[in-house]
């Protein structure tokens, strides 16, 4: 049964990155994918702070967010693709500050997530 609640939240993720991808942007800096892991890492920051808080949620709704969900939505190795392309075109501070801001961003991002649901689930 988890395996069910881990494909249909992988689904949605997925779906969810893709409908993302759409959104019309023409510049070459990866902000699609940026915006995606960030709204990726904040929703599991709220889902794990939720756990946390409440140890009664349920362990299906667990795995059906954070890893299906989440694992769906998110494009870490997207992001590293883009990285590795940028420098390989020897755009090197582009892709450092893409691969700096993606990590600084994506980590305050838990954070932030695990605080908006403190004391609350």
């Amino acid at each position: 049964m988890n395996i069910i609640f881990v494909a249909l939240g992988g689904a949605l993720g997925a779906v969810l990155r893709y409908l993302i991808s759409l959104i019309p942007y023409k510049g070459s800096f990866p902000i699609l994918t940026l915006v995606t892991n960030l709204l990726g890492a904040l929703i599991i920051g709220i889902v794990v702070g939720i756990a946390e808080e409440n140890k009664n949620t349920p362990e299906n709704l667990i795995l059906f967010l954070k890893t299906g969900f989440c694992g769906g939505f998110t494009t870490f190795s997207t992001f590293s693709l883009e990285t590795l392309n940028l420098w390989q075109k020897k755009d090197y501070g582009l892709s450092m500050l893409y691969a700096g801001l993606s990590f600084v961003l994506c980590v305050v991002g838990v954070y932030i997530g695990k605080i908006l649901v403190k004391g609350r689930a």
